[in-house]
């Protein structure tokens, strides 16, 4: 995209700061950039002909701050993006982040000053390749989920886990995708609340269900013992019978029932407990292992790690992936490792992303590591290999030093 067709806004009260944005940005090939010294200044260009479709904003400032200038934005309806350039500490920062997402505009994070060359051109740059134009996509019909389930379109793709101790791997997460014949491979993103929303989501479950226990029986026979996680929607525990739906598949597949890892999506768990709490309790009375998956991003966790007898928590990966640079991620993950400990479950570290991520897990001594450092989700029958490759890395990176 052609940066002199963007057209920026910069919002500071400090007249030397806004004048070195300007030339910074004019410095990277953006020329047409505005610098405004107050809210009510920046608001008459937003509600103008052409507004701006980013606006660099500075949060304190004297009368209208940033905060305030948000909601205004708001208000004339501004479908731009917006970065957060101050001097505030990073959880200030990191709050008015969260604030601005919450009015549902587009915020691609924020500078701290003074502002540096490398991160103001990162930031841009994000910001042209989300502004840059896209398909449409459109949404799909609750008739061709239906007939998705029917015709056996829909597959499973597993992503490793293991243990942090000795890189061993110890079990896969099951993650349905759509083979779709026209639209090739389809992320649940686009599907699974379709299937809530129609009554699909209980036979889409024990699709998804018996292929991974059908894959686990294959896997323990081929001499490798994996625990099997299926993730569950919340839709499904209406029903106390849809305990015995799950005991009754695993039964008829020969698979353990302590090798299969039921995960509950906490931010999802229920405000009438009464058939949820008597299907988990029941599961795992029947010796099912129970996973409390995101958590940490729901209202009620802890209420919940009371009252359901979960065993295994898995952090959050918005509390993993970069926690060894972000002060306020790292200290919600360690309270989250703690807690788990305390509580006796077996601890599993979401979104390990990068050695940095690895390093860390390893350093606190979590038990179980997931994500694209390790692995991303493949076929069944990539596994085997992947095994044989992640092996030969295993030597440096479990090495102590």
């Amino acid at each position: 995209m052609n940066n002199s067709a963007l057209r920026i806004l910069v919002v500071d009260d400090e007249p030397f700061t806004g004048k070195l944005l300007h030339h910074m940005l004019t410095g990277i090939g953006f020329t047409d950039v505005t610098v405004r010294e107050s809210g009510a200044a920046a608001l008459e260009l937003v509600g103008g002909l052409i507004p701006p479709e980013l606006i660099l904003l500075d949060l304190n400032m004297p009368g209208m701050d940033g905060i305030e200038l948000v909601r205004k934005l708001v208000e004339h309806d501004y479908n731009g993006s917006v970065v957060l350039v101050s001097g505030e500490d990073e959880r200030v920062l990191q709050t008015a982040v969260y604030l601005v997402r919450a009015h549902h505009i587009t915020v691609l994070g924020h500078l701290n000053k003074p502002v540096s060359a490398v991160e103001l051109d990162e930031v841009t740059a994000r910001w042209k390749a989300a502004a840059a134009p896209r398909a449409v996509i459109e949404p799909y019909r609750s008739s061709e989920l239906r007939a998705a389930i029917q015709n056996n379109e829909l597959v499973n793709y597993y992503q490793p886990k293991v243990n942090v101790l000795t890189g061993v791997v110890s079990g896969v997460e099951t993650l349905v995708r759509w083979q779709h014949p026209r639209d090739g491979l389809v992320f649940p993103d686009r599907f699974i609340a379709l299937a809530e929303e129609n009554d699909m989501i209980d036979e889409l479950t024990r699709v998804v269900l018996n292929d991974a226990l059908h894959q686990a029986r294959k896997w323990h026979e081929d001499g490798l013992h994996l625990k099997v996680a299926v993730n569950l929607s919340m839709d499904s525990f209406s029903s106390v019978s849809f305990a015995d739906v799950i005991s009754d598949a695993v039964r008829r597949a020969g698979v353990a029932p302590q090798d299969v890892v039921l995960e509950v999506t906490e931010s999802r768990l229920m405000l009438d407990q009464r058939a949820p709490l008597e299907i988990l309790t029941r599961l795992r009375l029947k010796r099912f292992r129970l996973s409390i998956d995101d958590f940490g991003t729901g209202n009620s966790s802890l209420t919940q790690l009371r009252q359901i007898p979960f065993d295994e928590l898995k952090i959050d990966q918005s509390f993993v992936h970069g926690a060894s640079r972000d002060a306020t991620a790292l200290a919600m993950y360690n309270a989250s490792l703690t807690l788990g400990r305390q509580l006796g479950m077996e601890v599993v570290a979401e979104g390990v992303e990068d050695r940095e991520d690895w390093d860390l897990v390893r350093r606190t001594q979590c038990d179980v590591a997931q994500g694209y450092f390790i692995a991303r989700p493949m076929p069944a029958a990539a596994l085997m290999e992947w095994i044989a490759t992640w092996n030969r890395r295993l030597p440096e990176l479990v090495a102590t030093g």
